[in-house]
């Protein structure tokens, strides 16, 4: 499982998170007021060029107050999936309160999700300027680096951020992620051990030291890690199938049959070869898992889980 590339634990376990761990919350204001106050509206409608305009003297506490209440809305607009209006109250935030951290950090997580990468670093890289201390701005630029493929540097900025808050479990399974795309599975293994000792029941990073032992060629452990990982969360697909498609080279057909086929029925999206591949499947569980997948019966199961998710509405994640 990779939380940074493939959005498997989403929005609300990640950026909202984040926005949890940083925000203020103020007073509620009037947008038209925050425009008025930065004047949007002299622009709109110049002065003559005959008249000089008065200029009233302008609060820069008040103006400060009113971008972090545009934060908050922007974190309830992200909740609903809303990120186009997310993105624009947390822009002008940025321009009503410049020197507040947490409206760079929190613009720099949507323009994240958003998959604007480039932006979301250099609004991530303000807000670190501004609190160089704060260890979730450092983990949200590993979390960016990771998404553009430079594994070094999201290496690099994960361990700043747990030299500022050591033991964190989301930032210690984000480096295992990163030493698996470098191939370095004894420092994956590492990491993820470490996320583990933090958080007994955090079964993704039991179920990616399933991923390493695989590729090893150590299939039992692996499928003794998966088997864990699913007595921890009965609703986790990912190491359901794994266990499945492990039984299934094994030769035990009646077993990975039945738990292949209902783990593809809880999410069609691990039918998906790419979809497994930036989870972080390796060469060999894919290789066993297109042996799978190439099965009627699986194959059946396949096409009927993407048919009804095709057909199913979908409803905004709360």
């Amino acid at each position: 499982m990779s939380r940074s590339r493939t959005k498997s634990i989403k929005l609300a376990d990640s950026t909202l998170s984040f926005f949890k761990s940083y925000l203020i919350v103020p007073r509620r204001f009037s947008l038209l007021s925050a425009c008025l106050a930065l004047g949007f509206w002299a622009v709109a409608h110049p002065a003559s060029a005959q008249l000089v305009p008065h200029l009233p003297q302008v609060d820069l506490n008040k103006l400060e107050q009113q971008g972090l209440g545009l934060l908050q809305e922007a974190t309830q607009l992200a909740q609903f999936q809303q990120f186009p209006l997310a993105l624009s109250r947390a822009r002008l935030a940025t321009q009503l309160a410049p020197k507040a951290p947490e409206s760079w950090a929190i613009l720099g997580s949507l323009y994240l999700q958003a998959n604007d990468l480039d932006k979301g670093i250099e609004s991530l890289k303000k807000a670190q300027s501004l609190d160089p201390r704060n260890a979730a701005i450092s983990f949200a630029l590993g979390s960016a680096y990771f998404q553009k493929a430079d594994y070094s540097q999201s290496i690099n900025y994960v361990q700043a951020g747990l030299k500022l808050k050591p033991n964190t479990p989301g930032a210690l399974f984000d480096l295992g992620n990163a030493h698996m795309m470098l191939n370095n599975p004894n420092e994956a293994i590492d990491s993820y051990q470490k996320a583990i000792a933090q958080d007994k029941a955090f079964w993704p990073a039991i179920n990616n030291i399933g991923l390493v032992k695989y590729e090893a060629g150590d299939a039992n452990e692996a499928i003794k890690l998966w088997k864990q990982a699913v007595l921890l969360d009965a609703k986790a697909v990912e190491p359901k199938l794994a266990v499945a498609v492990a039984l299934y080279a094994k030769g035990d057909r009646a077993q990975a049959l039945a738990l292949g086929e209902s783990a593809l029925k809880m999410d069609s999206r691990y039918s998906d070869i790419k979809f497994l591949k930036d989870n972080l499947w390796g060469a060999r569980l894919l290789a066993d898992t297109q042996t799978f997948f190439a099965v009627p019966k699986i194959q059946a199961t396949i096409a009927q889980a993407q048919s009804e998710r095709v057909t199913q509405p979908e409803t905004p994640e709360q």
